[in-house]
């Protein structure tokens, strides 16, 4: 009974080994392959955005893949196959784009939208603060309290 469950459960496997997608390439050298881990981890997927293109399984991160392998083979440096990818698909493909006028928002953006957001809890909590101490009563204004409420304690419970 085992045994059968055992090739059961091996045989509904199959189709999942087969839907996977192994990619194999030979390299020239081992600093090809190198350069190629390199450029696989230094270019972005433009699907998923948080990975790079050598962990996601999307079909552009595919093809961007096999397109550095084939520069590589080709002969292209590093530099030459970054100049082309962000050529075909802009500054965002690489995870750290250049400094420069294009790509200020990237590098400035966080930080100021950080400082707005600290800029905005520190108003926030000032108004609360004055809101506070507008609420509260002096010792003159409950001393002042009680008195008229001493005087007329008919006309509180009518």
């Amino acid at each position: 009974m085992k045994q059968l469950l055992l090739g059961f459960l091996m045989l509904s496997l199959v189709p999942w080994a087969a839907a996977t997608n192994i990619e194999a390439y030979d390299f020239d050298s081992p600093q090809q392959e190198r350069d190629y881990k390199e450029l696989t981890t230094e270019l972005r997927c433009l699907v998923c955005q948080n990975q790079d293109i050598a962990d996601s399984n999307a079909e552009l991160a595919q093809d961007m893949r096999h397109k550095v392998y084939r520069m590589l083979k080709q002969g292209k440096t590093k530099q030459e196959i970054v100049d082309f990818m962000v050529r075909r698909y802009g500054d965002f493909v690489r995870y750290k784009p250049p400094f420069d006028t294009r790509t200020l928002v990237l590098w400035v953006g966080p930080f100021l939208i950080f400082a707005l957001a600290i800029f905005f809890m520190l108003r926030a909590i000032s108004r609360a603060r004055r809101r506070e101490e507008r609420a509260e009563l002096s010792e003159e204004q409950i001393n002042r309290a009680a008195d008229l409420l001493e005087e007329n304690p008919s006309k509180s419970t009518d």
